[in-house]
C-alpha cells in the first residue's frame, strides 16, 4: 500500500468537501474554493471528518494515482484554510523587482526589463530593504499554481553556480563551484 495514499485527510472546522458523480472533489473553506478531477478508478470516501482514498488493484498505475490524489486533496485543504506562500529572492547587482497590481517589472541584468503578468488568483508583493536582496512574495490558495508561477519566475534567470546570481527560492541552498585558480 502507498504510505501517503493510506493516510486519511482530516477535514478541519469550516471546510466542506463534496464529491460529485463524475468523481470531482470540491473543497470549500474560509479562503476560497478549489476543484480537482479524480481518476474514475480511485474511490473517494468521506466519513467521520476524514477523506479516505481507495484503489481497486495493486497495478503500478493505480498505486501511483493513489498517493497523488491524496496529496492533491491534502494541499487543497491546506490552501483553503491557511493559504500557501512562496518567496523568491533576487541575488545580483542591479537586480530589481517592482509590481503594480499583478504585473511584475523585473530587472535581471538583461538589456531590457522583463514584464511578467501573475495570474489574478494570486497576490504578489515585492519587498526591497536596504542592504538585502529584493524579494518577491507570492500568495494564494492553489499550491500547484503558485509552484508553477514561482518556477517560471526562477527560470527567467536561474542562479548560477559560481557567484549564485539569479532568481532563487528563499531558503534554497545552491551548490557552488570553485572558480578558476589564480595563475602563479
Amino acid at each position: 500500500m502507498s504510505r501517503i495514499g493510506k493516510k486519511p485527510v482530516t477535514i478541519p472546522a469550516g471546510v466542506t468537501i463534496t464529491v460529485s458523480k463524475e468523481n470531482e472533489v470540491t473543497v470549500k473553506g474560509p479562503k476560497g474554493e478549489l476543484k480537482q478531477q479524480i481518476d474514475r478508478d480511485i474511490t473517494v470516501v468521506i466519513k467521520d471528518n476524514e477523506v479516505v482514498f481507495e484503489r481497486p488493484t495493486d497495478q503500478i498505475r493505480h498505486r501511483a494515482m493513489h498517493g497523488l490524489y491524496r496529496a492533491l486533496v491534502s494541499n487543497m485543504v491546506k490552501g483553503v484554510t491557511e493559504g500557501i506562500k512562496r518567496e523568491l529572492e533576487l541575488v545580483g547587482v542591479g537586480f530589481k523587482a517592482a509590481n503594480t497590481g499583478n504585473i511584475l517589472d523585473l530587472a535581471l541584468g538583461y538589456s531590457h526589463n522583463i514584464i511578467f503578468e501573475v495570474p489574478k488568483e494570486l497576490k504578489v508583493a515585492t519587498v526591497t530593504e536596504k542592504g538585502q536582496n529584493p524579494k518577491i512574495l507570492l500568495e494564494g490558495i492553489d499550491k500547484q499554481l503558485i509552484g508553477q508561477v514561482a518556477a517560471k519566475l526562477r527560470s527567467l534567470r536561474k542562479p548560477e553556480p559560481y557567484k549564485g546570481k539569479g532568481v532563487k527560492y528563499a531558503g534554497e541552498i545552491l551548490r557552488r563551484k570553485a572558480g578558476k585558480a589564480a595563475g602563479k
